[in-house]
């Protein structure tokens, strides 16, 4: 066993050595990775650049305000007073084709000529319908009545057509009872959401003192699901053996749902489950040990977030700066999608039609200037896009890559920042050996300064890897997209193995940056040697980093759905108006749509749930680097004394000597 272990260091290296001027996290330390880091500034500054040239050539109101038919936007200007744009032809909108076509059915209508030919020069719409507006534009009633126009001999079209539209348009009335319903229901929201807030808070903490019978719950309640799922399985084969229903009479088919029908079905998820509930029980008995230590190091991290409280709003830092980050993209975007000088073009209803025959049809034309052939019905200057000449206009695609690459290496650097900085605070609290007299004063914001200080270029390394591959994907997404229609099984087989070992690989980088953080905040070393001794300190010690990554990950499923499930209950019997008897204060607002908050509520609870988790799952994955090193680098002599807590000592059986005349030293 011996020349084995020997052999396992040789591959995985040496075990950590005693240092012994190593009293937690290094503070004489210096820059790391400075050539990325100069990279990312230099980035970040082009990143800049080209918001400042989006945002000196681009015009959002051409996508934020309607235009007329003269290119002048409504509600803007000379048309301040005139916010909203009426179609002359709504039908239009409406029909995948021109149905009204003046010149070859002619408008029959009692009015003099000089009309008529307004009408067909389209300089005045040829009906008018009872609207209202929607997004800036007019559209039509649902409970009107359509004119009858020559040219149109099927009027059931045409409501049709009005139905659908408003149908779509529906959203106005929707979005404004939406409003309502939040404007009401704004307080009890908070409220929920106060309530998540407590009850997550309270989870982490009270750890401490469930964390043990908590786990043992979970892991009873996951073992007698599957020996009911067992029960059952052999309940059904039972049935349909006795009634002689097998597969062979079957046969094959593609209605998959018809197997559930024949004994053999269930006589193979029986033996599944069987095996699982075996090799779960296996698990428990040999690997109690180290499930005593992942329950302990769980215990350990509640209290480290007990001393720390600052670290559970450190989310709202991550939160502000992504919403940042998002909201400099997207506005980078839509300046730039909007750079260029708006083109029109002549277009005709019908170009076959008498008087058209010699109009430049698809030229450039201006939309203030009345058509040269007045002859040719229908004739517009219509609009058709943006200008592409120009040097912004010609590297407008280029430019919109370099803000989604800017994007994602940002929104990567600002997680790897908050995962680095609470590592450096957690990592304090277990190197402090007279817990808490000797943990740092203002902990978190000493790593946070530290972090900027001189790890700014391993972050942006570690966030750069993760990007080229969370970009391989996109662009692998796509492609799957665009070839979603062929119907080719080696092709989709391909492309799925591939989207699987991109997904699997982004997993990977996503696990070894994280380690490699805590490393860099505790050493302060560059990103690859931190990268490369937390992988070999994990791997020394793979069992113990299973049982503790699944504990921790049952242990937080269990708490989100215990916070998010809590809350949304709540809120159900809240808003639907089931609770009575809270007194006039207390009354549940009257709602379009209850469900409305209910479901904001879900959703607000599990994202702060997910932040509160997501510093409880930092801290427990710091305190077991440390827990690791802590192992390798002592042997609880009184020179090299354990770091680590005394339920830990107590489940490994190992203990700190005692100074002679000092027979209650305290850990």
């Amino acid at each position: 066993m011996g020349g084995k272990r020997d052999e396992d260091d040789e591959a995985y290296g040496k075990p950590v050595k005693y240092d012994p001027s190593f009293r937690g996290p290094i503070k004489n330390r210096s820059c790391t990775d400075v050539i990325c880091c100069v990279l990312f500034l230099l980035f970040i500054l082009g990143y800049i650049v080209v918001g400042i040239v989006a945002w000196v050539y681009g015009d959002p109101r051409q996508v934020l305000y309607p235009r007329n038919s003269t290119g002048a936007y409504c509600g803007m200007g000379e048309n301040k007073d005139k916010p909203y744009l009426l179609y002359f032809n709504i039908f239009s909108c409406i029909l995948s084709s021109n149905i009204i076509s003046v010149a070859e059915n002619g408008l029959q209508c009692p009015t003099p000529q000089t009309v008529i030919t307004s009408l067909q020069q389209e300089l005045c719409p040829s009906f008018l319908l009872p609207s209202a507006p929607a997004l800036g534009r007019c559209f039509p009633w649902t409970n009107v009545t359509p004119p009858v126009l020559p040219g149109i001999t099927n009027g059931t079209t045409i409501e049709q057509g009005i139905s659908g539209l408003i149908d779509s348009l529906n959203a106005r009335d929707i979005s404004v009872k939406i409003f309502e319903d939040f404007a009401q229901s704004w307080y009890w929201i908070l409220v929920a959401l106060g309530v998540a807030l407590v009850l997550s808070l309270l989870f982490i903490l009270l750890l401490r003192l469930v964390a043990g019978p908590l786990v043992l719950v979970l892991i009873l309640g996951v073992l007698g699901v599957l020996a009911y799922a067992i029960y059952y399985c052999w309940e059904e084969y039972r049935v349909l053996r006795d009634k002689g229903a097998s597969i062979s009479q079957l046969g094959f088919t593609t209605n998959l749902s018809a197997y559930r029908s024949v004994q053999e079905t269930w006589l193979a998820a029986l033996i599944v489950l069987a095996v699982l509930e075996a090799i779960l029980l296996l698990v428990l008995i040999f690997l109690r040990q180290r499930i005593r230590i992942a329950i302990a190091l769980l215990k350990e991290a509640s209290k480290a977030v007990g001393h720390m409280m600052s670290t559970m709003f450190y989310p709202l830092v991550t939160f502000v700066l992504l919403l940042i980050c998002i909201a400099y993209w997207a506005m980078t975007a839509l300046y730039l999608a909007t750079s260029g000088q708006p083109q029109y073009v002549l277009w005709a209803s019908n170009v076959s039609s008498p008087g058209c025959e010699n109009v430049p049809i698809n030229t450039s034309c201006n939309p203030m200037a009345q058509p040269v052939n007045s002859s040719c019905p229908g004739l517009m200057c219509v609009f058709q896009g943006y200008s592409s000449t120009g040097l912004v206009q010609r590297s407008l695609f280029n430019l919109q890559i370099y803000g989604v690459l800017g994007l994602f290496w940002t929104l990567n650097w600002v997680l790897a920042l908050g995962q680095c900085v609470l590592a450096g605070a957690f990592a304090s609290f277990y190197w402090a050996f007279h817990k808490p007299q000797d943990i740092p004063t203002f902990p978190l914001f000493s790593a946070f300064i530290r972090t900027l200080r001189y790890h700014t270029g391993s972050l942006a390394f570690g966030a750069l890897i993760l990007t080229l591959v969370q970009i391989a994907r996109v662009i692998l997404e796509y492609i799957d997209h665009k070839l979603r229609g062929v119907q080719n099984p080696v092709a989709r087989c391909i492309m799925c193995c591939f989207k699987c070992c991109l997904w699997c690989l982004e997993k990977f980088i996503k696990f070894l940056n994280r380690n490699a953080y805590i490393m860099i905040a505790i050493y302060g070393k560059n990103f690859c040697v931190s990268a490369k001794n937390a992988f070999m300190l994990l791997m020394r010690n793979i069992v113990r980093v299973v049982v503790l990554d699944k504990v921790t990950d049952l242990l937080l499923f269990f708490g989100k759905l215990l916070v998010v499930g809590g809350v949304g209950v709540l809120s159900f019997f809240f808003f639907s108006g089931r609770i009575q008897g809270l007194g006039k204060d207390f009354e549940s607002p009257h709602l379009n749509y209850y469900w409305l908050p209910i479901m904001t509520s879900i959703l607000g609870a599990y994202v702060i749930a997910s932040g509160f988790f997501s510093v409880f799952g930092m801290c427990v994955d710091t305190l077991f680097l440390c827990f690791l090193e802590d192992l390798e680098r002592n042997d609880g002599s009184l020179d090299r004394p354990y770091y680590m807590s005394k339920s830990l000592l107590k489940i490994l059986g190992k203990k700190n000597e005692v100074p002679p005349g000092n027979k209650k030293r305290k850990k």
